[in-house]
């Protein structure tokens, strides 16, 4: 039973994390790089690994493997960051995703794509766009406009706003 808002062939990026394939539409990705030294900024969720320079820009980049419940990705040989473009409340932005590897631009056809699985009301799928099949194994289809909150993207491109004071904070008298 294929996914009825998909009607046409359409072309997917494939990408490993922690043994498994994932996919994403191939008109959200803006391209692949090597993995790069990540600077860390303070005070974000831990899937956000930081921010990398692209070309005199900020791009934030989040370790999916850590969205995930996953172990944090380990720097490989093949270990890459996947540059994308994410919508965030109604905005195009640029988002890295760190991968275990990246594998192929696969073309898949509308009956190759099956319904993202119901496992109860607990858990949420609503960022699986869908389960591909290719050879008789799945590949997981993911929706990355769903995949982090606006909120949490929001946060991501405020960064460069100093933080709050909490209450930890300690007034140092001059």
């Amino acid at each position: 039973m294929a996914i009825e808002e998909i009607t046409e062939t359409g072309q997917y990026l494939t990408f490993m994390l922690d043994e498994e394939t994932y996919a994403i539409d191939i008109k959200q990705v803006r391209e692949v790089l090597d993995f790069t030294e990540v600077t860390r900024v303070p005070r974000m969720p831990d899937f956000m690994r930081g921010v990398i320079n692209l070309r005199g820009g900020v791009v934030p980049v989040v370790d999916l493997r850590l969205k995930f419940a996953m172990p944090a990705t380990e720097k490989t040989v093949d270990t890459c960051i996947i540059i994308m473009e994410v919508i965030i409340d109604g905005n195009t932005a640029l988002l890295g995703a760190l991968a275990d590897s990246v594998q192929e631009v696969l073309d898949l056809e509308p009956d190759q794509i099956e319904p993202a699985p119901k496992i109860g009301t607990r858990l949420r799928t609503d960022f699986i766009r869908g389960m591909g099949k290719k050879n008789e194994e799945f590949i997981i289809l993911l929706d990355i406009d769903r995949v982090f909150s606006a909120e949490e993207l929001l946060g991501v491109q405020e960064t460069d706003k100093p933080p709050e004071p909490g209450p930890e904070a300690i007034e140092i008298a001059t």
